[in-house]
C-alpha cells in the first residue's frame, strides 16, 4: 500500500477522532462511519472507527523487553509523558536467553548505561547470584564485569521500579498499525483497535515480528516459546521500510535436581563481587520488592551460588552428527541469518569437526528454582534427539530436560535506514532500538533503547540531540556500526570493534560520560557530585604519587613499572584512597604512552567528525564521483565526513572528492 493512500485514510481518521471530541460527536461520528462504509468498505471503515486513548503522550514506546525499558526510563527523567506498551505486563524485563549481565564489552555496556543514568546496572546488582571480572589477569581494557542474575528477581524488580517511575505508565496491548503523516508520527493502533496518540515512537520489539519458533521440523508462530507474534513488521513495510529476516536460538534448560554435579567443575563467584553501577545508596529488600541484595553503609551483601562447567565428548557430536538431517538450519527450513559468534551445538560440531569437545557451562536461572541453563548447547534439533544427547555429557547422564531448546526467526529493519540518534529517515518521529536493528543481547538492545529513548524526548522538547561518538564510549560504537555500516548477520559487540579501547574502560564510564548525561538530563545531580568527588580525588592522587618518594624513587615511577602494583603499596597510604581511585591511577600511569597516542587519533578524527554533511546533499553533484560510492552515499546519508569514510566500500579518493566539493559550497 502506497504511503500517499495511507495518509488520506489517516486524514479521514483525524477527522473523526476531532468530530469525537465533541458533544455531537456521537451522530458526527456515526454518519462518517456510514460514509467509510460506503466510499472504502467495511475492512477500512473498522480501521477508522476505533476508540481513542483520551490522553496523547510524548513519547510511546512499544516493547518492554531490555531496549524498551532504557527507553520509557529515559524518556520519563526528562519529564517527557512516556508510555510503555507491551504485549504482556507479566513478561516486562524478561531474560528470554541466559540469565545473565555483561560479559568481553558487554560489560563495558552496562556500565556505560549506568553512567548514563539507566536502570540495567543497578537492578544486576540488586538481583544477582554470581559475580566474575573476566580477564581479570589481562590489560584493563579487556577486563569486563558478568554477573548471572535470579531470573524472575530480575524481572519483577523492574517492574516494580518502572510502576513507580513518574511521568511513565504502562499498559498492556500488541501493536498493528503505526498512524503517520509526511509531517512524522502520530500514534499507533492495537489489534484491539484502540488508537494510542504519540508525539514520538520508539519501536523495541525484539525477536516478535513475523517470529516462528523452530523445534526439529516443527514450527509454531512466536517471538518466544509461549508468547504472541507481532505483525508490525506488515505495516513498516506497507510504510516502505527495508525488512531483512535473522535467526537465533536458545538452548535448553534442565531440572538441577536430576544432574550429577560432583562430576563437573564447580565456578565461584569473585570476591569482593565486581558491580555493575557507580551508584552508592543503600538498598535492600525491605524497601525495594524482589531485592535479592543488600547494600548498607558502603558495603554490599551477597550470597553468590557456583557454576558448573562440564565438556561434550565424540558421543555427543557422532548422535548430533547422525541426526543433522532433522535440524531445521541444515534441512533448509531456516531462512533466515543466524549470529556468527553465539553458533548453535549443530555448527560447532559441523564447523569444528577437529575439536573433540567443547565446554559448557551449567548456570542456575534463579535462588529458588532448580532450572538449570546450559550454556554453549543453543540448539533446535528435535526434543527426542536433545534429550539423547544431553545425556551423554558428564553429569548429565540422568537429566530431565524441562525445557527444549529451539531456534527463532524473526523480521528486523537493516539500521542504516536510521541517523545517529536511532530516528528512521524515513518517518520523522519514529526511533528504532534494540533487535529490530539487527542486534543480538541485552545490553547492546538497553543501549540503543537508552539513546533512542533519550532522543525521542529531546526532539519533543526542542532540544539538541543526545549522541555518543566511538570516542566517547562503546554505546557511539555500536551505533556508529550500525547506522554506518549495517549488520548482514546478528550484530553482537566486541573490545576488537572500538579503535580506542585504551580510553573506553568499563573503570572510567563514570568520567567519560555522567557529565555529559548530567547536562542532558538523564543523570541525575548525586551521580553528578559523585563523579565530580572521585575525579578530584584522582587528580589528588596523581599529585601525591608525583611528590612522595618510595623506595628511592617517585611513587609514580613505581606505578608505570609492569611488576608493581597497587597491593605493594604501605597499608598507611594505600588506605587514604578507595581501591577504584588506586586503580584508576595506576592504568593511567602505567599505559601513559599509549593513553596519550589515542588521545592524538581522536584529535585527528575530530577535524573530519567536525566537517558536516548537509541532509539534503545531493551527491551526483560531487564531479568524479564513483556510482559505487554515489548508491552508498544516497543510501546511507551520513552526517559528517568522519562517518563517510567509515561506510563500507569507501575510498580515500571519494572522500577527497567529497571534500573538496563541501569546501566550495
Amino acid at each position: 500500500m502506497h504511503f500517499r493512500t495511507l495518509y488520506l485514510k489517516q486524514c479521514l481518521y483525524s477527522s473523526i477522532i476531532s468530530a469525537q471530541q465533541w458533544q455531537a460527536s456521537y451522530l458526527v461520528a456515526q454518519w462518517l462511519r456510514l460514509f467509510a462504509f460506503v466510499s472504502f468498505g467495511s475492512k477500512l471503515s473498522s480501521f477508522l472507527f476505533m476508540w481513542t486513548y483520551p490522553q496523547t503522550f510524548d513519547v510511546i514506546v512499544i516493547g518492554a523487553g531490555h531496549a524498551g525499558i532504557e527507553a520509557s526510563a529515559a524518556a520519563a527523567r526528562l519529564g517527557c509523558d512516556t508510555l510503555l506498551l507491551t504485549q504482556n505486563l507479566d513478561t516486562i524485563g524478561q531474560m528470554s536467553c541466559n540469565p545473565a549481565i555483561g560479559g568481553l564489552a558487554k560489560g563495558h555496556m552496562v556500565r556505560e548505561i549506568d553512567a548514563l543514568g539507566g536502570m540495567m546496572a543497578e537492578n544486576c546488582d540488586a538481583t544477582g547470584i554470581q559475580f566474575r571480572m573476566l580477564n581479570a589477569n589481562k590489560g584493563p581494557s579487556v577486563r569486563a564485569p558478568r554477573a548471572q542474575c535470579d531470573k524472575k528477581a530480575y524481572q519483577f524488580r523492574m517492574k516494580a521500579l518502572l510502576e513507580a517511575t513518574p511521568h511513565l505508565r504502562l499498559m498492556q496491548g500488541n501493536v498493528a498499525k503505526l498512524l503517520v503523516t509526511p509531517e512524522g508520527v502520530e500514534g499507533i493502533v492495537t489489534n484491539l483497535g484502540l488508537t494510542i496518540r504519540g508525539r514520538s515512537l520508539v519501536v523495541t520489539t525484539g525477536t516478535f515480528m513475523r517470529g516462528l519458533l523452530h523445534v526439529g521440523q516443527q514450527n509454531q508462530s512466536g517471538g518466544r516459546m509461549g508468547d504472541a507474534v507481532s505483525t508490525l513488521s506488515d505495516n513498516l513495510r506497507e510504510l516502505g521500510f527495508e525488512i531483512g529476516r535473522f535467526k537465533t536460538g536458545t538452548p535448553c534448560r534442565l531440572n538441577g535436581r536430576s544432574i550429577d554435579f560432583s562430576r563437573c567443575e564447580r565456578q565461584d563467584g569473585d570476591a569482593p563481587p565486581p558491580l555493575f553501577s557507580y551508584e552508592e545508596d543503600d538498598f535492600d529488600a525491605v524497601d525495594q520488592p524482589f531485592t535479592l541484595n543488600r547494600r548498607a553503609d558502603g558495603v554490599f551483601h551477597v550470597e553468590q551460588i557456583p557454576c558448573w562447567i562440564t565438556y561434550t565428548n565424540e558421543k555427543t557430536h557422532e548422535i548430533i552428527r547422525a541426526n543433522l538431517g532433522l535440524s531445521p538450519m541444515y534441512s533448509g527450513k531456516i531462512e533466515g541469518v543466524g549470529p556468527r559468534y553465539c553458533p548453535s551445538i549443530e555448527d560447532k560440531v559441523v564447523r569444528f569437526a577437529e575439536k573433540p569437545q567443547h565446554q559448557l557451562f551449567l548456570e542456575p536461572e534463579g535462588r529458588q528454582t532448580a532450572e538449570i541453563y546450559v550454556n554453549g548447547l543453543s540448539t533446535s534439533l528435535p526434543f527426542e534427539v536433545q534429550y539423547a544427547f544431553i545425556r551423554s555429557v558428564p553429569g548429565l547422564e540422568k537429566a530431565e530436560i524441562l525445557r527444549p531448546g529451539y531456534a527463532v526467526e524473526y523480521d528486523y529493519c537493516p539500521p542504516t535506514q536510521l541517523d545517529q540518534t536511532l530516528q528512521t529517515r524515513l518517518v520523522p518521529g519514529l526511533f528504532f532500538a534494540g533487535q529490530i536493528n539487527g542486534t543480538s543481547g541485552y545490553e547492546e538492545a538497553a543501549a540503543q533503547g537508552l539513546i533512542a529513548g533519550a532522543n525521542a524526548a529531546l526532539r519533543i522538547l526542542g532540544k539538541p540531540p543526545f549522541i555518543l561518538q566511538r570516542s566517547e564510549a562503546y554505546v557511539g560504537v555500536l551505533i556508529d556500526d550500525l547506522v554506518t555500516k549495517g549488520t548482514q548477520e546478528p550484530y553482537r559487540m566486541f573490545t576488537s570493534r572500538a579503535e580506542f579501547r585504551l580510553l573506553l574502560r568499563q573503570d572510567n564510564a563514570d568520567l567519560r560520560l555522567t557529565p555529559k548525561a548530567f547536562a542532558a538530563g538523564l543523570a541525575r545531580a548525586g551521580a553528578w557530585h559523585r563523579v565530580t568527588a572521585r575525579g578530584a580525588e584522582i587528580r589528588e592522587v596523581k599529585e601525591l604519587a608525583t611528590s612522595i618518594r618510595y623506595q628511592g624513587a617517585r611513587l609514580d615511577q613505581w606505578l608505570k613499572r609492569p611488576e608493581f602494583s597497587v597491593d605493594q603499596l604501605p597499608t598507611d597510604l594505600a588506605g587514604r584512597f578507595s581501591r577504584s581511585v588506586w586503580d584508576q591511577v595506576e592504568t593511567d600511569f602505567k599505559y601513559e604512552g599509549y593513553i596519550r597516542r589515542q588521545e592524538d587519533a581522536i584529535t585527528k578524527a575530530a577535524r573530519a567528525e567536525s566537517k558536516t554533511i548537509p541532509s539534503s546533499m545531493n551527491y551526483g553533484d560531487v564531479f568524479g564521483l564513483r556510482a559505487e560510492a554515489f548508491q552508498k552515499f544516497s543510501k546511507i546519508r551520513p552526517g559528517t565526513l568522519g562517518q563517510a569514510g567509515r561506510i563500507s566500500g569507501i575510498t580515500p579518493a571519494d572522500i577527497a572528492l567529497l571534500s573538496i566539493y563541501l569546501e566550495k559550497v
